[in-house]
């Protein structure tokens, strides 16, 4: 079973392209079907740009791209996939399509070939419900684009074999890819941990509490993100992106962790879609201003203690002239302030060993000015934001470590599992169980406590995970 020589892939669209391209790449003979004839030639032509420009970059020599084109072919009748011993369906994303095609596919496979399929959305039970042989049905999730992007959740439905889902992860590893077992769960890691990242953005957004370049800018500059969540969604499609949120939310019967926002609702009522209609968060169109956070002015301080080392947030408190300046706790200022009998700072998360811009609150003008001039002296740009529990860097990072918690005790994947899909499947610079171990579950936790208490939401109540941790 693990003797996996000749592929096929079933879809001619952009990721069933890059998954052909993969398998190519690594020395299979590769079989595509799809009945448009449109999409087999877009499909050749994108695989075929795409072996000219490694070959460019050095990546490949003009005989290697020529011959892995040569392992490649087309077509539009099922029955040429029958020598496959493993075909991967990569079409839309409908149940009824998938169920129909998996029927025509173990019509024409052997018994000991193997049927993946490439959805993000749809549970595996459901799509091997109809299979005759369900055992050799497993999820094989590559990500966009899949000649690019490492990581692959390997899917088991209840009825999966383990030395089929053992031996799709053993080749995703041989194609270079971070295989990353997972339970058959709505939205399986990604899609399901990575939610807070979006929706505490919107959720900021709709509060006023920064401008969505700040917001972007804060996750960039402040915590090595690639892109900010508002910039992203602009790029996924705000009608994806939400419709993934629906989906997640509605599958895990209203779970408020995954509730989805307003303001993204609007934009897609709109048809503001983002990138691909020239509007979304931002204005695409030709000539249309970039927008550029601006930073607040600060003064230089005289006497500044050292700028925290590493990745965490500091309980050190700072004096300066009567001014308590310290890390967000999940508090507000303005409850920090009145605890303390005074004028209240508070420090958003950021990574001090690489950012170059953080945000904080504060319960007065007096309190604002040393924050700023804090940050400034310790060489970051310093962003003012409304005086919100927990911030906006410091709020979604916790709120994302809370929902991985929350798939660990539910054994969707173990912690490794989850920090590689979420650093290797959604690029983030860090895993979010890491994350909340060097924050110390301790911390995380009264932060998250803080949240919930002071905005009465009890989404941001810890997971039980971190708890038992704390």
């Amino acid at each position: 079973m693990s003797d996996i020589k000749q592929v096929g892939v079933c879809g001619a669209g952009a990721m069933g392209s890059g998954i052909a391209q993969v398998a190519a790449q690594a020395g299979h003979t590769v079989v595509v079907y799809d009945v448009f004839a449109p999409s087999r030639e877009r499909s050749r032509e994108q695989i075929a740009k795409g072996l000219g420009q490694l070959a460019k970059r050095g990546k490949l020599s003009e005989d290697e791209a020529t011959a892995i084109l040569a392992r490649l072919s087309w077509t539009d009748d099922v029955s040429a996939l029958a020598g496959c011993d493993l075909v991967i369906e990569a079409i839309i994303e409908d149940l009824t399509v998938k169920q129909a095609l998996f029927g025509q596919l173990e019509e024409q496979l052997r018994p000991d070939a193997i049927i993946a399929s490439n959805t993000s959305s749809l549970p595996i039970a459901r799509l091997a419900r109809s299979l005759l042989e369900p055992g050799r049905f497993v999820g094989m999730h590559f990500f966009n684009p899949a000649t690019a992007m490492k990581l692959v959740e390997v899917v088991s439905g209840p009825a999966t074999a383990p030395a089929v889902a053992e031996a799709i992860a053993d080749l995703a590893r041989a194609w270079g890819k971070v295989a990353v077992p997972v339970a058959d769960v709505p939205g399986f890691i990604v899609n399901r941990v990575a939610r807070p990242f979006y929706a505490e953005a919107f959720r900021c957004l709709q509060q006023q509490g920064a401008q969505a370049a700040v917001i972007d800018q804060l996750f960039r500059a402040g915590a090595g993100f690639r892109m900010g969540p508002l910039e992203l969604t602009d790029l996924i499609g705000q009608d994806v992106n939400f419709a993934v949120a629906r989906s997640v939310y509605e599958s895990y019967f209203g779970q408020t962790r995954f509730t989805p926002q307003l303001v993204q609702s609007a934009l897609v009522d709109a048809n503001w879609l983002g990138r691909k209609t020239g509007r979304g968060i931002y204005d695409y169109a030709d000539g249309a201003a970039v927008p550029t956070p601006v930073p607040v002015e600060a003064a230089e301080l005289a006497s500044v203690p050292a700028k925290p080392e590493g990745a965490l947030p500091r309980a050190d408190k700072l004096d300066i002239g009567g001014v308590l300046v310290r890390f967000s706790r999940g508090r507000t200022a303005r409850a920090e302030s009145a605890e303390a009998g005074r004028p209240v700072a508070l420090l958003d998360w950021f990574d001090a060993a690489s950012a170059s811009a953080a945000a904080f609150a504060a319960s007065d003008e007096a309190a604002a000015a040393v924050a700023a001039s804090v940050l400034h002296s310790w060489g970051l740009a310093p962003y003012c934001v409304a005086d919100r529990p927990g911030l906006i860097v410091l709020r979604t990072l916790a709120q994302i470590a809370n929902a991985a918690g929350d798939a660990v005790l539910e054994g969707v994947s173990d912690e490794a599992g989850i920090d590689n899909a979420l650093r290797f499947g959604a690029n983030y610079p860090f895993g979010p169980i890491a994350w909340g171990r060097q924050m110390g579950a301790g911390l995380l936790v009264q932060v998250l406590a803080a949240m919930a208490a002071e905005t009465g939401q009890p989404m941001y109540n810890p997971s039980e995970y971190w708890m038992t941790k704390a």
